[in-house]
């Protein structure tokens, strides 16, 4: 019996190395498999490298393999033609015999690659590794559900929930591990995102410190405050977009406007209270370094609450350490 389930594990692990690599376009992966069970070809998109889907680059490698093959992919193949043409006729005229993907295509202009394959004569099986493949995929999926970019609110706070101590003072709050895994992740989404506030008072450069070289991701800058000529955000090390309103509104039709997929926002706590309260955070990502303050600035403002039933409860996601640190994850539900 052919583990349909094991090979699409390996088709999302794929679709993975293009985070921050494929906006507008959703992040895929995709494995192509012989009749013995042998894995042909395998591919994932990167838009920054080229404009073919995941489902292209893997029949590109198998060539006449593909003939009778079973192709795995994380999203339903598309069956519109925008930069490239439908993944969908690529599929077909491959010789591909059974098309086994995980998550449905949302996207009312692409979607229907399924039906289109069945009508072509090809075994198509949906839905293996769905929710495993919807969360690896949840910036685009939130995009083009919501009409917003997917927001990861990052903070690094003491364990009593303060970013900088009575005096102002932040650094360091978490250790260095900390600090490398936050470049990772900011290596991985299209966007950053702070307040103006935050450029006048620390002078970010908003460049994941990770050694890398190529693209980096947008700079997204949000406030009415003037800021500095000068300020590092304003260098040539990546783009700079900055949306001088404070309504939220506006804000969301600006962030949806870049067409990014995932912005990690860094900003402190009056930016990121306000877009939590409006709905417009999906997780919040917080390192916490074992120290106690006491007194200081607080991550977060004041919500509102008055007893334990207004607390607004988040399912974890994930945990993990880095040394004497914890990093967890948190959706945002806003229920």
């Amino acid at each position: 019996m052919t583990n349909h389930l094991a090979f699409m594990q390996r088709a999302i692990a794929l679709s993975e190395n293009g985070c921050g690599r494929t906006a507008p376009n959703p992040i895929v992966g995709a494995v192509i498999v012989d009749q013995s069970g042998s894995v042909i070809a395998e591919g994932f998109h990167d838009r920054q490298s080229s404009p073919d889907h995941a489902e292209v680059v893997a029949l590109k490698i198998a060539g006449d393999k593909a003939r009778g093959a079973t192709m795995y992919v994380t999203l339903e193949p598309c069956n519109h033609t925008g930069t490239t043409g439908p993944c969908t006729q690529a599929i077909i005229d491959a010789g591909i015999a059974t098309l086994v993907y995980a998550v449905a295509d949302p996207n009312a202009v692409a979607a229907g690659g399924a039906a289109v394959l069945k009508a072509a004569g090809i075994e198509v099986i949906a839905g293996v590794g769905e929710d495993e493949a919807a969360y690896s995929n949840r910036a685009w999926l939130t995009k083009i559900i919501k009409g917003r970019p997917f927001i990861t609110w990052k903070v690094a706070a003491t364990l009593d929930g303060k970013v900088a101590a009575k005096d102002g003072t932040s650094k360091w709050i978490t250790n260095e591990a900390s600090r490398a895994d936050v470049q990772k992740v900011r290596r991985c989404v299209d966007a950053i995102m702070v307040g103006t506030q935050t450029v006048i008072a620390d002078d970010p450069h908003l460049i994941p410190r990770d050694g890398l070289t190529g693209h980096n991701p947008l700079r997204i800058v949000c406030g009415t405050q003037e800021l500095p000529q000068g300020a590092q955000v304003f260098d040539g090390a990546a783009q700079t977009k900055v949306i001088a309103s404070k309504d939220l509104d506006v804000v969301a039709a600006e962030l949806l406007a870049t067409g990014v997929n995932h912005i990690l926002l860094e900003s402190g706590p009056t930016l990121a209270s306000a877009m939590l309260h409006a709905c417009m955070l999906d997780e919040l990502m917080i390192y916490q370094g074992p120290a106690l303050l006491g007194a200081g600035k607080n991550f977060v403002a004041d919500l509102g609450a008055i007893t334990l039933d207004h607390a607004m409860r988040m399912p974890r996601v994930s945990t993990e350490t880095f040394g004497d640190d914890v990093k967890s994850v948190y959706r945002i539900t806003n229920e």
